[in-house]
């Protein structure tokens, strides 16, 4: 028997050994698995970059950086669905119209309140006025009905049938006042500001489509 054949037997022998067997399985499923994740990412890698050689010693830390990557955009995604939910569900529990004063009031009349509050600091109730303000300025034009036991999702999905652009804006805005008025987020003026800006300028298209 040469010297090949010899030290091929003798590996053999160590294979079957206990104490190889035990450490070879002591790794655990999950280190098979790491094992099995930088394969496929390493495979991947040579794919879209045939110049980075996945035996080499620079491609470790760059098989590191992606699955860091990877995780984190995962665990990224997974918060912005999970957050999305919890905000949709909000939009299908909560009443934006409480009373029936509130019904009763014209769009005109909350804006004039939503003045009055924002002079005195109350963001928070400036807020809330203005918001509906918005939602009877759609009811005046057409747009919706709106009904005190509707919620912000049931005037979504009547938008929706009508105009996708406003709809996505009315969305937005309902998810800024159920944070306010449901959330109990205090609100900073610039927040206030914003939120001012961008729902004014779409009660002064609305304003103008009228006149027209």
């Amino acid at each position: 028997m040469n010297d090949t054949d010899k030290a091929r037997d003798d590996l053999e022998e160590i294979l079957k050994t206990k104490e190889y067997t035990v450490y070879y399985d002591s790794k655990g499923i999950f280190a098979t698995w790491w094992e099995q994740a930088k394969e496929w990412i390493a495979k991947q890698l040579e794919k879209l970059l045939p110049a980075v050689d996945s035996t080499s010693r620079a491609s470790g830390p760059i098989l590191i950086a992606v699955i860091v990557i990877v995780i984190i955009l995962l665990a990224l995604s997974a918060f912005l669905l999970l957050r999305n939910m919890q905000r949709n569900r909000s939009l299908r529990k909560q009443k934006p119209l409480q009373s029936r004063k509130e019904m009763n009031w014209t769009s005109q009349r909350h804006l004039e309140e939503a003045k009055k509050q924002e002079i005195i600091g109350e963001y928070s109730l400036s807020t809330r006025h203005l918001f509906l303000a918005l939602l009877l300025s759609f009811h005046e034009k057409g747009l919706l009905e709106a009904r005190i036991w509707k919620t912000n999702w049931d005037y979504f999905e009547e938008l929706r049938k009508v105009d996708q652009s406003i709809a996505d804006q009315f969305y937005q805005f309902a998810l800024f006042f159920e944070e306010v008025t449901y959330g109990e987020r205090t609100v900073q003026k610039e927040e206030y500001l914003q939120f001012h800006h961008e729902a004014g300028t779409v009660l002064g298209s609305m304003k103008e489509e009228n006149q027209a």
